[in-house]
């Protein structure tokens, strides 16, 4: 990968640089306020609930369904019918009945 690539898709995790070690070795306040100034505007308190994931889209609230699981054992049905119908005509391939 280059080395770009991966700075862009670490660029939302790594905050920007607005703290220098000259800012911070001024001893006074003064050069702070980029850094406080970035982190006043960061959301406080819990983060909001995801509505996202099988479970809650499917399972729970007001579009709860067995959906999924109806068509988990349908597919799995399938495929194990399949497997026993393609063993069973091998068996049989060459052996009429």
């Amino acid at each position: 990968m280059h080395a770009s690539l991966i700075r862009r898709q670490l660029g939302g995790l790594i905050p920007p640089k607005v703290a220098t070690p000259s800012l911070l070795s001024a001893g006074s306040g003064e050069g702070l306020a980029p850094l406080v100034n970035f982190y006043s505007k960061l959301p406080k308190g819990a983060a909001p609930p995801t509505a996202g994931g099988l479970k809650a889209r499917y399972f729970s609230g007001k579009n709860a369904s067995a959906a999924p699981a109806v068509w988990l054992i349908l597919g799995l049905f399938t495929f194990g019918y399949t497997i026993d119908y393609q063993m069973h005509l091998k068996h049989h391939k060459n052996h009429p009945h």
